[in-house]
C-alpha cells in the first residue's frame, strides 16, 4: 500500500509542475497518468477534484507571494468560473462529460497554435492586451463549466484563450492558478455531495502530498522563465494534449 501512495505521490507531483509553471493541465495530466496505472476513470476524476483543493491553494498562495495575480482578472473570473464549474460538476452527474471532450479538444488545439504565433509574433510588452471586460467573465463561466464536466480544463480553457488573445502570460498563469482553488472547491463541495470517496484515500493522499510539495516550485519556475519561452511551452503543452485527447477519442 506504501508503494501505491507513493506512485501517486509522484503523479501528483508531476501533474502540480505542469500546472503550477505553465497554469494549467494538472486535471488533465493527472487523470492520463491515473487511467494509465488502470485506475477506474469515476475514481480517477473524483480524487483529482478532492486533492486539487489543497494544490491549487498551495499555488495560488504561492502565485500570490511572487506577485503574479492580476487582481482586475480574478474579479472578472472568480464568480462565474465557480459558477460554470457547480454547474458542471451537476450535469457530470447526469450525462457523460466525455461526449463534449472532443469538441473541448479542438478548441484548445487551435488555441495552441495561436499562442505559439503569438510568442514568435509580439516584439513589445505594450502589445499585451489589458482588456477586463464582460467576455472575460463569459470565458470563466465557459472554463469552470468545461473543467467540471471534462474532468479538467480550467487552465487550458481559460489560460489559452487570454495568453492566445496577448494577454501577459505570467500573470495570466498566476490569476488563474489563484482562481482555480475557488472554481476547484466549489465543484469538489458538490461531488462530495454525490459521490463516495472512502475508498479513493490513497490516491487522494498521493496527489496531495506530491502536488503540495511541487506547488511553490513551479510557481517559482513561472516566474523565472523568459515570456517568450513561457508562451512556447504553453501552446506546445495545449497542442499535445489536445491532440492525444483527439486520438483516443477517434481510437477507444
Amino acid at each position: 500500500m506504501d508503494l501505491d501512495i507513493l506512485v501517486f505521490v509522484l503523479v501528483g507531483f508531476i501533474a502540480q509542475m505542469i500546472d503550477g509553471a505553465l497554469g494549467m493541465a494538472y486535471g488533465v495530466s493527472s487523470n492520463t497518468f491515473l487511467l494509465s496505472l488502470g485506475i477506474p476513470p469515476a475514481a480517477a476524476s473524483a480524487s483529482v477534484h478532492m486533492a486539487e483543493v489543497v494544490t491549487t491553494g498551495i499555488s495560488g498562495f504561492s502565485h500570490w507571494k511572487l506577485g503574479n495575480v492580476d487582481w482586475k482578472l480574478v474579479r472578472r473570473l472568480l464568480v462565474p468560473g465557480v459558477i460554470g464549474g457547480v454547474l458542471g460538476a451537476y450535469v457530470l452527474t447526469t450525462i457523460d462529460g466525455n461526449l463534449i471532450k472532443p469538441y473541448i479538444a479542438a478548441y484548445l488545439l487551435i488555441m495552441g497554435g495561436v499562442i505559439v504565433y503569438k510568442a514568435f509574433t509580439m516584439k513589445h510588452h505594450h502589445e499585451m492586451d489589458e482588456y477586463h471586460g464582460p467576455r472575460v467573465s463569459l470565458l470563466g463561466l465557459f472554463g469552470g463549466f468545461c473543467d467540471a464536466v471534462g474532468g479538467g480544463g480550467w487552465g487550458p480553457v481559460v489560460t489559452s484563450t487570454l495568453v492566445a488573445h496577448g494577454k501577459h502570460p505570467r500573470m495570466t498563469i498566476g490569476s488563474v492558478n489563484f482562481t482555480e482553488f475557488f472554481v476547484t472547491f466549489s465543484e469538489s463541495v458538490l461531488f462530495i455531495i454525490a459521490l463516495s470517496f472512502g475508498e479513493y484515500w490513497r490516491i487522494i493522499l498521493g496527489l496531495l502530498i506530491g502536488g503540495a510539495i511541487a506547488a511553490p516550485i513551479a510557481a517559482k519556475i513561472s516566474q523565472k522563465l523568459p515570456i517568450k519561452t513561457l508562451m512556447i511551452t504553453v501552446g506546445i503543452i495545449i497542442i499535445l494534449l489536445s491532440l492525444r485527447t483527439l486520438y483516443l477519442t477517434i481510437n477507444p
